[in-house]
């Protein structure tokens, strides 16, 4: 056994979105950082579909980048398809979404972590944490090397006891080419860790020289593609379309007898499914009025001939999977050059985790990505960055950063977890942010740009092009408001030309603004100084402007609610003593430990009333301690 000289600050295990992000995060605030992966070649590896960002997803990526992380600059230099999701609806739930080319993704974010300061990588499996007193220093690799820290981040994806599922064949893997990590898992059981076991599954790729794509509908990407990052200005890459094709009775069919060979439905897996991203199997057996399916054919890359039909994701056994795929319109000559399967793996109840992720078992032990029950590349970068973040400010002695659920998805995701737990994959959705009017996707800059500058993620040039981009929106504001219109003939005429009511009286152009069928460039032929307003400035000028009043009255019950999340409970509060609470909520609470009223609030099954015995409790406590400075008894 040899323990390298070299001494860290934070250790980040795993090279996946998570690991990523966390490594970054870390070396960039300035503090000596090793990242440990298993294979090296598959850094930041896209192990399903090679995409990023869609729905609430696409707000998670503009989080991180206004954080100062990397995920959106990678997706914007390697995508080729570029689409703005749910356009027809309100921009709250609007979503960006690439696909991009899957070899180039990788090799870029390698490139990245390489050439970072305070960053070193290594090609090792990590067997063990190294614990003692509690509190963790390091870790141990499979060959007895260790590595000492003062942190560890553990971001180990779905390679825990992971187990690749494949008809009834089965065998361990942590995805398809990689061994699985085994004692890592049952030391984490040794040291008291609730682990359960999940599942996912992959789509099979397809040659598409095999693939006829005449018949097909064509699913082009956006006009003018839109990048993720706020400093992106152009987007590298040719740009690529898709095609739509669906599933037919045939298909259905074929699935059908297979399902006595589906590890799925012979009982073999044993872990819970995402129940928003079913295997196809599943969905003909759940949907079966469904009389199709609809299926993405999206390529893989510009240099390789691999499809990824996204809507087959499946763990039937490899002779069905080839009927089921040449059922299906297009693909009636295509050849599976990567089977579909499903992975079970090990992950640990997130409700062991305080809300700076670190484990409340293991003092200086984070973890983040699917070991806490998330599905999706974007959660787990997400939580990769806020979970090293957490890290660097422990190590610090400095104060947590914990996001609020009123200021970021990533403060959302978090909390969610932290608070509720998970038995199934979770994934994103804009309904589980319940101010997501105050959480666009284009603002994330505005929410959280300046405290990825004070934590040093954001560099100096970067911040000041967002300063004055802060700056010119909150003058033109003010601008609109006072610069108005009277109702004279030439004012009507180009009113009328825009199709929208005449004015009776003068109105200002914000008042204008606010017409649904009115926008920024419209109202240049009445102030000229609109005429070079950048786009991204436009977007949220408009958006501020015609949701004014929605956004206000959302701003209105954050700071209502913000009494309960300032009010803090103490670490060692003794839940038994609180009188009027049910056993239930006992344990609840005792299990989640929450850091304040709100959170508290957040857990299924505490009332108003057990909210009101907690404040009647604390009050007691602190007069009964106040009374005890003073030699007072109270009454």
């Amino acid at each position: 056994m040899s323990t390298y000289d070299k001494e860290y600050d934070v250790i980040v295990v795993g090279a996946g979105h998570a690991g990523c992000e966390a490594a970054l995060a870390a070396a960039r605030m300035g503090h000596p950082t090793l990242l440990l992966t298993i294979n090296l070649d598959h850094v930041a590896a896209m192990s399903c579909n090679p995409a990023i960002g869609g729905l609430a997803k696409g707000h998670l990526v503009k989080e991180i980048d206004a954080l100062g992380g990397e995920m959106a600059k990678n997706a914007d230099q390697t995508g080729i398809q570029f689409r703005r999701l749910n356009t027809r609806k309100g921009l709250a739930v609007q979503g960006s979404r690439s696909q991009n080319d899957r070899d180039l993704y990788r090799k870029r974010m390698k490139s990245v972590l390489e050439s970072q300061p305070n960053l070193d990588i290594r090609q090792a499996m990590v067997d063990r944490l190294l614990v003692k007193d509690g509190k963790v220093y390091g870790v141990e690799n499979q060959i007895h090397e260790r590595f000492l820290s003062k942190a560890v981040v553990l971001t180990t994806g779905t390679f825990m006891r992971g187990l690749i599922h494949i008809g009834l064949d089965h065998f361990p893997a942590g995805r398809m080419g990689d061994p699985p990590s085994v004692k890592l898992s049952e030391q984490l059981k040794e040291l008291g860790f609730e682990l359960g076991r999940l599942k996912t599954g992959t789509t099979p790729r397809l040659n598409g020289r095999t693939i006829d794509y005449s018949g097909l509908i064509e699913q082009p990407g956006d006009e003018n593609p839109k990048p993720f990052s706020f400093t992106t200005t152009k987007i590298p890459l040719p740009q690529v379309s898709c095609h739509i094709t669906h599933t037919n009775e045939k298909t259905h069919d074929i699935i059908k007898q297979g399902l006595d060979r589906s590890p799925l439905f012979s009982g073999i897996i044993e872990g819970v499914g995402a129940r928003y991203c079913p295997s196809i199997e599943d969905k003909v057996v759940r949907f079966a009025e469904k009389e199709r399916h609809q299926v993405f054919l999206e390529p893989e890359g510009l240099d390789t001939a691999e499809v990824y039909p996204n809507g087959l994701p499946t763990s039937l056994p490899i002779d069905i999977q080839i009927r089921m795929v040449r059922s299906v319109p297009g693909l009636e000559q295509a050849e599976i050059v990567r089977p579909g399967y499903a992975i079970e793996y090990d992950y640990a109840n997130p409700v062991q985790l305080k809300p700076t992720q670190e484990t409340k078992l293991v003092e200086g032990l984070f973890f983040a990505g699917q070991i806490n029950g998330t599905s999706g590349y974007e959660e787990a970068a997400a939580q990769g960055m806020l979970a090293a973040i957490n890290a660097v400010l422990k190590i610090r002695g400095d104060e947590p950063l914990i996001l609020e659920r009123s200021q970021a998805y990533t403060g959302v995701l978090i909390d969610d977890l932290v608070t509720k737990g998970t038995n199934e994959p979770y994934r994103m959705f804009t309904s589980r942010a319940e101010y997501r009017l105050l959480l666009r996707e284009e603002n994330a800059d505005f929410r959280l740009r300046d405290i990825g500058y004070r934590l040093g993620l954001v560099s100096d040039d970067v911040y000041r092009g967002f300063c004055k981009k802060r700056d010119e929106v909150e003058k033109l504001l003010i601008r609109l408001k006072e610069f108005k219109v009277s109702p004279e003939p030439s004012v009507l005429d180009r009113l009328k030309e825009l199709g929208t009511a005449p004015i009776k009286t003068k109105t200002s152009l914000a008042q204008l603004l606010k017409r649904n069928e009115i926008f920024i460039e419209h109202l240049r032929v009445f102030d000229s100084k609109l005429s070079k307003i950048d786009e991204q400035v436009a977007l949220e000028i408009e958006t501020r402007t015609k949701y004014e009043g929605y956004i206000d009255r959302q701003e209105q019950q954050v700071r209502k609610l913000k009494q309960m999340e300032d009010m803090r409970l103490p670490e060692d509060i003794d839940y038994q003593e609180v009188h009027g609470l049910t056993t239930e909520v006992r344990e609840k609470l005792g299990s989640v430990r929450p850091i304040s009223l709100g959170q508290a609030s957040r857990i299924s099954g505490v009332t108003p009333a057990a909210l009101m015995a907690i404040q009647i409790h604390l009050k007691r406590t602190e007069d009964g301690v106040r009374h005890s400075h003073t030699g007072k008894v109270p009454v």
